[in-house]
């Protein structure tokens, strides 16, 4: 059976969800002080910091499991579905390098987070 596009995206949602769980220790505070947000309460959200190198092995995880099922695992579809064309294939593929891209970023948030405020 052939698999849809929805399940082929989960990889990828999963590994944005755990993107943004290793980040928000870091992007989150970063976020509500440049919309004007302050408190004593933002340090709260330092409170998932140790959980961090999990959140960024699960994206990794992920990731690499939308990697599999776009670049490695050879597609069974019917001629004339949506994942018959090549141009569904390569769409597919660019949204997986955009979001990589910008999951790299906020991975990499609390190395360059500083240079960026102050």
């Amino acid at each position: 059976m052939a698999e849809t596009t929805e399940t082929k995206n989960r990889s990828l949602i999963a590994a944005v969800a755990a993107a943004v769980g290793a980040s928000i220790c870091c992007v989150g505070p970063f976020v509500l002080l440049t919309l004007g947000v302050g408190g004593a309460w933002i340090g709260n959200l330092t409170a998932l910091e140790p959980y961090r190198p999990i959140f960024i092995g699960v994206t990794l995880v992920f990731l690499g499991l939308a990697f599999r099922k776009l670049y490695l695992v050879p597609e069974a579809c019917e001629t004339g579905k949506a994942c018959a064309d090549p141009v569904t294939r390569r769409k597919q593929r660019l949204v997986f390098w955009v979001v990589t891209v910008i999951l790299a970023a906020l991975v990499a948030f609390p190395w360059y987070g500083p240079a960026l405020l102050g």
